[in-house]
């Protein structure tokens, strides 16, 4: 059975083995996690293939590197079972209506998110560490809304077309990312989102190869890169600006986002600044 580098990814998020699995052990990883290990599709940018397997994405992680959904929940997941948590996974669809995305279509159709469901101190939580801008610390799985910071979220019962129950996470609308989130109650793994993985990573028609974007949750807001925007936001007011030069630009993916692309050579920097600008300045003519 594989095994990862348990010292070496607490190493990463800051913070030392919090012994025995408590609820208080939980929430500190969370939001060492979120604070400390960006979500991002940089990877796709850079040209790499990768895999939704955890312990690649842990020693990702380990080494520097960060992910998405997949990569982050899968590897965070496994780091609390090894830490001693019962953690379950679950196949979950982010969506927001047209324009920004494709509305809430039936999970098995697009199993677009990886959730964790994790027990600690004989209590249900819902953890994700690869939200984006989601939530900085776990909700425990009961209906109603839960305030963190100046950000409220709603989690409510739900039941599919197909007859499975689930739960719906509605994200603040101060957010602006994405509407909400459902997943299923029914166990996952592995396989359930291998397709998924390999559409979201290699497909011309997926936001993750559109557009490159980077978030970090704090406890007091979120930092977002979409392309040359690095935006700034505590839920009340949000600041903008647009990055033009590439070493400024590869100082705020290290600065801000913890990402400083080890391994990464002068010349797959130089293409991907290259693809990221040419995106951008795309974009901001579209705009005019």
């Amino acid at each position: 059975m594989a095994n990862i580098d348990v010292q070496g990814y607490l190493r990463r998020l800051g913070t030392v083995d919090p012994g025995k699995p408590t609820i208080e052990g939980l929430f500190a990883l969370h939001r060492a996690h979120v604070e400390r290990v960006a979500y991002t599709s940089l990877q796709v940018h850079l040209g790499q293939r990768t895999t939704p397997d955890p312990y690649e994405s842990a020693a990702r992680i380990v080494a520097g590197e960060a992910g998405y959904c997949y990569h982050l929940n899968g590897a965070f997941g496994t780091l609390l079972e090894t830490l001693g948590y019962d953690v379950t996974w679950h196949r979950g669809r982010v969506w927001s209506p047209p324009p920004r995305g494709r509305g809430l279509g039936p999970i098995q159709d697009e199993p677009n998110h990886l959730v964790l469901l994790v027990e600690a101190e004989n209590t249900l939580y819902y953890c994700d560490a690869g939200l984006g801008d989601g939530m900085h610390e776990p909700l425990l799985l009961v209906p109603g809304e839960v305030t963190q910071g100046t950000y409220t979220y709603k989690l409510e019962r739900t039941r599919f077309d197909n007859g499975l129950s689930g739960w719906s996470f509605t994200h603040d609308p101060k957010a602006d990312s994405f509407t909400g989130m459902v997943f299923e109650e029914r166990i996952a793994s592995l396989p359930d989102f291998l397709a998924r993985h390999e559409w979201m990573e290699t497909d011309p028609e997926s936001g993750f190869v559109k557009n490159l974007d980077v978030y970090r949750r704090d406890a007091t807001g979120v930092d977002h890169l979409r392309g040359c925007v690095l935006t700034r936001s505590d839920g009340n007011t949000t600041t903008r600006r647009e990055i033009t030069d590439s070493d400024e630009w590869f100082d705020a993916l290290a600065d801000v986002f913890g990402l400083r692309l080890p391994g990464i050579g002068e010349a797959a920097q130089e293409r991907l600044w290259k693809r990221v600008w040419g995106q951008h300045t795309a974009w901001a003519a579209a705009q005019r």
